[in-house]
């Protein structure tokens, strides 16, 4: 059986990349993040928790109409590798009892926290019909707020069409996040760079492998 493994990049033909987004949704940043893609007619994947959005359920919603796409987070944002594969279980099902509520279906996405994650928790997901999400831009590591200049230069080092970013709307500080993904869509969007969502991105990939 091939190994399953995170997905942080895929081939595409057209120049295309994913915005993805952690820990929302958050009042304040996401409705920021929504914005930024507002103005350069793109989409993103907002990996939400099940916690927050029974925090804010009229936010996802808000997330969902605007044509985002929302993935599975966990339900309480867990190091999983601490977990039993029936306490991951719960932990996925319990998100997506969420996300239902607000999408009418299942996401089709996962991301462990942490990126903690063994091999039978990939295939768990896989199981359970998530394909799980990984980065190229790790190194950029908005959730240290480590300044947007180097939010920025780091995600430029991995930019190339079919690239998944990582950043975060949630859970904390973000305003060096929301600053830097403003510089990094308007540029990519000025270079001819369609922000799309990671199923949107996969399908691209796909059609152009047929």
């Amino acid at each position: 059986m091939a190994e399953i493994s995170l997905i942080n990049k895929v081939p595409t033909r057209g120049k295309a990349v994913a915005f993805t987004f952690d820990d929302g949704p958050d009042p304040l940043f996401t409705r920021q993040i929504m914005d930024i893609f507002r103005e350069v007619n793109g989409h993103a994947t907002f990996f939400m928790i099940g916690r927050q959005i029974e925090l804010y359920g009229n936010l996802a919603a808000e997330v969902h109409a605007a044509g985002h796409e929302i993935a599975n987070h966990t339900y309480s944002h867990p190091d999983l590798t601490k977990l039993t594969l029936e306490e991951v279980r719960t932990e996925l099902e319990l998100a997506d009892s969420r996300i239902r509520q607000v999408t009418g279906k299942q996401a089709s996405h996962f991301r462990p926290p942490y990126f903690a994650a063994t091999p039978e928790i990939i295939a768990l997901a896989a199981e359970m019909g998530y394909t799980s999400i990984g980065c190229v831009n790790g190194e950029a590591k908005d959730w240290e707020q480590p300044g947007v200049s180097f939010i920025v230069d780091q995600t430029r080092l991995t930019v190339e069409s079919g690239s998944i970013f990582l950043f975060h709307d949630g859970y904390g500080e973000r305003s060096q996040t929301v600053e830097a993904v403003r510089i990094l869509a308007q540029e990519l969007a000025a270079e001819g760079f369609s922000c799309v969502t990671v199923s949107e991105l996969l399908q691209s990939a796909a059609a152009d492998q047929v």
